[in-house]
């Protein structure tokens, strides 16, 4: 039975939110589909951004945000652009052969006014972008509201059972999250070759914008990557509009997960809600969609192990580290990386080391948890509860087991250069990832590369090349990658007891074993984007 809400599915992106004046495009649309009339300016040139050739391929790379940092010159009042190296769409790049070309379609992380678009556009034409300027009623709607509210908690297995765990189901942001992805698919027209390009939609943030696409041209090359978990049938069938994103995703050629248990999920909602039987097919899962076959990929995402390490070769690492190497002199280093969010687990990971220092009393004033807190990429009352949380626990520990000079738990909330969380990295005896429901998660592979050291660094610090090195990880169950960290002591976030034992564990082990088990995490460390 097909869902009511599919029934009007399209017809949701006219509501009167997008009866809104058009900005000025800076692009020409270049078509080469029957029909299609291009729309060259000037003399007829083109757009290095519209160009194509058969020498090469084309990549369109659209994601809720651009992989830019946007800022307001102090002198002159006009934006600046630069390109943001740690954005994993920039680092996307580097597994293609060089001569591809890359347009990325998205928003700016700037609230850029109407009269300044236009400019922003131009500018943002040399870096290859193509900006979306959605209007504040839909953007906020869109993004904090169905993305923030509905998607990203239902994706890591919270359901909206009690008004303070969650949002009731509000259509009207359903309704703005399928405006939203109209108007993403009305960029990506004004710049495709669709008999050439390729086009690969990033994460939740879009995943109705292959329909709109779809519609346009059939014979469309669409790829999707979730870079969040899938949930299990039993948690996604609760969605109202479960259907009608199911659809939306299968409207494309290749559907890309970071593990097997994430694609088995969305696999078993396709078989359980839309009756989709799926196979292998010369080595790929295969589902038959309206005559076209959608390949299901487990694509792990990775680590740019050569960015990773020219930072650690920059002197202002160097220097950090052997200030950390002075602050902690005679301690045990454990470090956490992690988002302020409800789902990292930070809260369980102070209460485990509260635990730890009940426990084993001989660790009193012998061990420091540094805890680096990144922005939450969202806001509401979960996020600020879990802040306040953790700052209330990490309070208690310092005054319970602190002393002079000696804090247990240092809360570092704050925005950290790339250099010094590289120096954490590489000088912490111990990384403990506790999240109670992830993606993929980095932060191990980054911990291990820079427990590993480079020439630069050791020749830097006097240590030399022949050392042994050692590294020691404490992984939730529940990311992405605990499956691939063999050397990695695995543990369940909730039981705070068996997490002290496992710090416990990897802070008593001895040197041989240390030695091993980071040379089996090495290995399987060396993973590229």
């Amino acid at each position: 039975m097909v869902s009511r809400s599919c029934a009007n599915f399209l017809d949701l992106s006219s509501w009167d939110l997008l009866d809104i004046p058009q900005t000025q495009r800076a692009l020409p649309r270049v078509m080469t589909v029957p029909g299609i009339v291009s729309e060259l300016e000037g003399d007829g040139g083109s757009s290095d951004v519209n160009s194509t050739t058969g020498s090469h391929e084309r990549k369109i790379i659209v994601a809720n945000m651009l992989p830019l940092q946007a800022k307001r010159d102090a002198e002159t009042g006009q934006w600046c652009f630069t390109w943001d190296e740690d954005s994993l769409l920039i680092q996307l790049r580097d597994g293609f052969p060089s001569d591809t070309e890359f347009v990325y379609i998205g928003s700016l992380n700037a609230d850029i006014s109407a009269s300044e678009q236009a400019v922003s556009q131009k500018l943002l034409s040399e870096f290859n972008c193509v900006p979306t300027f959605l209007p504040k009623e839909i953007q906020e709607k869109y993004y904090r509201g169905f993305c923030k509210h509905h998607l990203w908690p239902l994706f890591h297995y919270m359901l909206p059972m009690f008004p303070d765990h969650g949002d009731r189901f509000d259509r009207s942001l359903w309704q703005a999250y399928v405006s939203a992805n109209k108007i993403f698919s009305d960029r990506v027209m004004e710049v495709i070759n669709p008999e050439d390009d390729y086009v690969w939609i990033q994460d939740y943030h879009l995943m109705v914008l292959p329909t709109f696409l779809r519609k346009r041209f059939n014979r469309i090359k669409l790829g999707f990557f979730l870079h969040s978990p899938f949930p299990s049938s039993e948690i996604y069938r609760t969605l109202p509009v479960r259907d009608d994103i199911l659809r939306g995703l299968l409207n494309c050629d290749l559907i890309g997960f970071h593990t097997f248990d994430y694609a088995r999920h969305f696999l078993s909602c396709c078989s359980r809600m839309l009756g989709l039987d799926y196979e292998s097919k010369r080595g790929h899962i295969g589902l038959d969609y309206f005559g076209r076959t959608v390949f299901i990929k487990i694509l792990p995402i990775g680590i740019h192990i050569g960015r990773l390490e020219s930072v650690l070769n920059l002197p202002s690492t160097a220097a950090k580290m052997k200030e950390i190497q002075e602050q902690f002199k005679g301690k045990k280093l454990i470090l956490g990386i992690d988002d302020m969010d409800i789902f990292k687990g930070i809260s369980l990971k102070l209460i485990a080391m509260e635990h730890l220092f009940e426990t084993y009393w001989n660790m009193r004033g012998k061990v420091v948890l540094v805890q680096i807190v990144n922005p939450a990429r969202a806001s509401g009352k979960d996020v600020e509860e879990a802040k306040r949380e953790t700052y209330v626990t990490a309070k208690r520990i310092n005054e319970r087991y602190g002393s002079p000079g000696y804090q247990p738990v240092i809360l570092i909330d704050r925005l950290v250069p790339r250099y010094e969380k590289t120096a954490y990295y590489a000088m912490a005896d111990c990384c403990l990832v506790n999240a109670v429901r992830d993606g993929m998660n980095l932060v191990p592979y980054k911990y291990i590369i820079c427990r590993q050291g480079t020439p630069g660094i050791d020749k830097a610090m006097g240590i030399s090349r022949d050392s042994p090195r050692t590294s020691m990880l404490v992984v939730s169950e529940f990311i992405g990658c605990s499956p691939s960290l063999s050397g990695a002591i695995r543990v369940n976030p909730w039981d705070v007891d068996a997490v002290a034992e496992a710090v416990n564990l990897a802070l008593k082990m001895s040197e041989a074993e240390k030695r091993l088990r980071h040379e089996i995490l090495f290995l399987t460390g060396q993973i590229k984007i």
